[in-house]
């Protein structure tokens, strides 16, 4: 068995049963309450690292959620919350992989609080979502956190659109019923100019996630062509 095998399932005895889908359920229809009762209450109940990795996940959905809604200075307090539970999650439980990429999501998250910020989370995204990959190189999710950071990173800085887009496919390679990396898929085609390409990934990213009022409001705002 290779190495990355046995890291695979290691990381899989690991990971424990967090209510993923929950949370997703709440985000999809930007239940910011409720994403802020779960995340304060997984952070309270105890300091073991799944529940430290539920409480970090609930703020990143209640991050995207607040950006959804243009409301930065929530969406940079949640992010600041789920950062520092990713952070213990991680120092408790460094071999999973999950762990990396959702705190390297949150990095991610407050890059672009300020110029300087930019920088410094920057390399703290890349760092983390390296090592995911270093950990589960088939992470369909963590290809979907790279990508979104390569969308909103200029191409001096190493970003750009092709990046996102391929990082993208591959996610969609690995998982094809991932809705997320459709949507994303599609927003970043769409700011590549691919229209009609783009409207095909969020139809199939609605498709799979009918719940997600974003993919909808996406969806209508890209023209055909």
């Amino acid at each position: 068995m290779s190495r990355f095998a046995i890291l695979a399932v290691l990381a899989c005895w690991l990971l424990p049963a967090v209510d993923v889908a929950t949370l997703r359920q709440a985000r999809d229809r930007r239940d910011r309450a409720e994403l802020e009762r779960r995340a304060k209450a997984a952070q309270q109940a105890s300091r073991d690292a799944a529940a430290l990795y539920e409480a970090a996940l609930a703020w990143s959905y209640l991050v995207e959620v607040n950006l959804e809604l243009q409301d930065r200075e929530a969406a940079l307090e949640a992010a600041e919350q789920g950062k520092k539970a990713a952070e213990e999650a991680v120092r408790l439980a460094p071999n999973v992989a999950e762990y990396h990429r959702l705190l390297g999501t949150l990095c991610g998250q407050l890059a672009p609080s300020s110029w300087l910020a930019g920088m410094k989370y920057g390399r703290c995204a890349q760092k983390e979502l390296a090592k995911a990959l270093e950990l589960d190189p088939k992470s369909s999710m963590t290809f979907v956190s790279r990508g979104i950071g390569y969308l909103y990173t200029p191409e001096i800085f190493g970003g750009g659109t092709q990046k996102a887009i391929d990082d993208l496919r591959k996610a969609i390679e690995l998982d094809a019923s991932n809705a997320d990396a459709y949507l994303w898929l599609g927003l970043a085609l769409r700011k590549a100019g691919k229209n009609a390409e783009a409207r095909e990934a969020l139809e199939r990213a609605v498709q799979l996630n009918p719940q997600r009022i974003w993919a909808k409001e996406q969806l209508a705002k890209t023209p055909p062509r």
